[in-house]
């Protein structure tokens, strides 16, 4: 089993999520993964809410940790597609996005992506398809 700053190791160069956004990631094993984020000013909208794209990041980015856990392998997993529903806006003063394996089959996988904030508010559902690449 992986360390987790072994599998921070493996995604610091995803620099988009973990630079720019400042996602971090919290929890990783082989099909499960959360990132959480401390939103700031950068990540608002014209309204002073968080801006969707965050959360969209946010699942994506949990996606990619759990799908590709063993980041060394012969394979990656890419997302397909991928659908967001919005609950609510968030109430506390970090969000986390976990992500959890459905169904993993020999190419294609499936996941489900639950945003919260920490006071307990469930602000967005994921569903992710992901497909994998011989490296």
């Amino acid at each position: 089993m992986k360390t987790l700053e072994e599998v921070r190791e493996n995604f610091k160069n995803d620099v988009y999520a973990t630079f720019t956004t400042g996602i971090s990631i919290d929890y990783a094993k082989p099909g499960h993964a959360v990132v959480s984020l401390r939103p700031d000013p950068r990540h608002m909208n014209a309204v002073g809410q968080v801006m969707g794209a965050v959360y969209n990041t946010m699942a994506d980015f949990a996606f990619a940790v759990a799908a590709n856990y063993e980041f060394d392998g012969p394979v990656v997993t890419v997302t397909l597609s991928s659908n967001i529903s919005f609950y609510s806006g968030m109430k506390g003063d970090t969000l986390y996005a976990a992500a959890n394996v459905i169904k993993d089959g020999r190419k294609t996988c499936f996941y489900e992506v639950q945003v919260t904030d920490d006071l307990g508010t469930k602000i967005a559902a994921v569903t992710v398809s992901g497909y994998k690449i011989d490296r």
